[in-house]
């Protein structure tokens, strides 16, 4: 079995995030991490690997820097990494980060791909549905359980305070919830493994399919029209009472006035 896990890294919001002036991610001057929910993703498929043997390789798109990310994903478990970077890719939003994905797998053999829910840097969950639709392959969405059985993938899909279980066939796209699993660390000898592979890295000349009108900046159908690192608040209205009385009427007015009551 062969599986292909998509993982992006993403700033370390502790640090701060700092923006570029077109509104988007100056992803190179910020502290990175693996995204949580990918990661969760990764777990999974390294999972499956070790109960069915199967191959897992790590995809990502990004700058150059996002090799580390990989190096962890293979430091971890995963057997090949690949990195998908190029000038005209920057900018892109989830319809062009999809496309460029999935004409990166496209010259890939994969029985199972894994993604994370959503990015922490986005909060969108579209690009893994999207690289699903692309690809013309069934989805399923918020896993927070995974099993194989024969050519099929058997997931439990989080939905309220319950869950669905479906059934769908190989190949299939499953998105991850972070609280599928609790990752594994990196191994000292994983470490030393994962720097003596090679990374493949692609550009947009190794892109399957792909109109250069639905890729980057130019070809992202959703564009960022005002990017702040804090929404700042007013220092509010103060007010004082006499007694408590004239302080409890004077809130509810408030809230009659707000329609809260």
């Amino acid at each position: 079995m062969k599986i292909v896990v998509c993982i992006k890294q993403v700033p370390d919001t502790k640090g701060g995030v700092k923006f570029k002036p077109d509104g988007t991610l100056d992803r190179a001057a910020m502290l990175t991490i693996m995204n949580p929910d990918d990661k969760a993703g990764l777990e999974a498929a390294l999972r499956l690997k070790d109960q069915y043997g199967a191959e897992v390789t790590v995809i990502t798109m990004g700058l150059p820097k996002a090799e580390e990310v990989l190096r962890e994903a293979m430091a971890m478990g995963a057997d090949n990494g690949i990195l998908v970077t190029d000038r005209v890719l920057g900018g892109a939003d989830t319809w062009a980060t999809s496309q460029t994905i999935a004409g990166a797998i496209r010259n890939l053999d994969y029985d199972l791909i894994i993604t994370g829910r959503q990015a922490i840097d986005g909060d969108t969950a579209q690009v893994g549905p999207q690289i699903s639709e692309h690809l013309g392959i069934p989805v399923i969405s918020y896993a927070q359980n995974i099993k194989i059985e024969g050519e099929n993938v058997i997931v439990e899909r989080q939905f309220d305070d319950r869950y669905h279980v479906l059934k769908a066939k190989m190949p299939c796209l499953i998105t991850a919830l972070g609280e599928l699993n609790e990752p594994r660390y990196m191994t000292p000898g994983g470490i030393f493994d994962a720097y003596k592979k090679e990374i493949t890295v692609w550009g947009r000349a190794d892109l399957k399919d792909v109109d250069d009108s639905n890729l980057g900046l130019k070809g992202s159908p959703t564009q960022i029209a005002k990017a702040s690192d804090k929404v700042r608040k007013g220092a509010g209205e103060k007010f004082t009472f006499d007694t408590p009385d004239e302080a409890a009427s004077f809130i509810t007015g408030k809230l009659q006035e707000k329609h809260v009551i």
